[in-house]
C-alpha cells in the first residue's frame, strides 16, 4: 500500500488554549496511539489534503521534528460541523507483526451485461473494512462485473483473499444490477416478437 509522509511537531502542551492556538495557526492537533504511550503532535492542515480528501487508502509515515519516523494508519478524524475544517486526527502506530483494520476502496472492473440491457447498477459498498498485517493491506479491492446480469449480485464471499480478512458477513452485497422499467419493456417486446414468430 502507498504511504504518505506527514511532517509534524511534537506537542508539549495539550490544553484547550494550546489546541485553540494551533487551530488558529491552521495546524491540526493529532494523537498517535499504539506505542508505549500516546504521542501528541501537530501538523499543517494542508499536509492532510492527499490523505483525507481522496477515495484512495494510504498508510502514513509520521515524520516528527524530534527525529522519529513512525509508520501509522489514520484511525479517526473529527471535522468542524459548519466549516468542515479538520479539528483533530487520531493515528494508530503500525507494527509489522500486528494486524490492523482499515477501510479499503472498491474498484469495479469490466462492463455489466445487465446494465447494457437497461438494468440499474447499485454500488452498495464503495469501501470494505479489512483486517491484515500492514504489509498485506491492499491498495484497493477489484470487483469484476463483466458477468453481472440483471438480478445479479456480487457478494463479499466472491472477492475473498488469503492476504486479508473482511469484517463483513459473506452475504454482504457489494454491487448488484436491478431491473428497470426500460429493461422490463424490452423483455416484453422480445417475448411478443418470439410469440408472433411462433404463430
Amino acid at each position: 500500500m502507498k504511504s504518505i509522509t506527514i511532517k509534524g511537531s511534537v506537542r508539549e502542551s495539550v490544553g484547550k488554549k494550546a489546541t485553540k492556538a494551533l487551530r488558529n495557526a491552521e495546524m491540526v492537533p493529532c494523537v498517535l496511539y499504539g506505542g508505549e504511550k500516546p504521542m501528541h503532535f501537530s501538523a499543517p492542515e494542508l499536509a492532510f489534503k492527499s490523505l483525507v480528501y481522496t477515495p484512495n487508502a494510504h498508510t502514513v509515515v509520521v515524520d516528527l521534528d524530534n527525529g522519529e519516523k513512525i509508520n501509522a494508519v489514520l484511525q479517526d478524524i473529527q471535522f468542524h460541523p459548519v466549516t468542515d475544517r479538520i479539528l483533530h486526527i487520531d493515528f494508530y502506530q503500525l507494527f509489522d507483526d500486528k494486524a490492523v483494520t482499515m477501510d479499503i476502496p472498491v474498484i469495479l472492473e469490466g462492463n455489466s451485461p445487465g446494465v447494457m440491457n437497461g438494468g440499474n447498477m447499485i454500488f452498495r459498498k464503495r469501501k470494505l473494512s479489512v483486517k491484515a498485517l500492514p504489509g498485506q493491506l491492499p491498495d484497493n479491492i477489484k470487483v469484476d462485473i463483466s458477468e453481472l446480469k440483471i438480478g445479479g449480485k456480487v457478494y463479499v464471499a466472491d472477492v475473498k483473499s488469503e492476504d486479508y480478512t473482511f469484517l463483513h458477513p459473506d452475504n454482504t452485497v457489494i454491487v448488484q444490477v436491478k431491473t428497470s422499467r426500460n429493461a422490463v419493456a424490452q423483455t416484453d417486446e422480445e417475448e411478443e416478437e418470439t410469440e408472433a414468430a411462433a404463430e
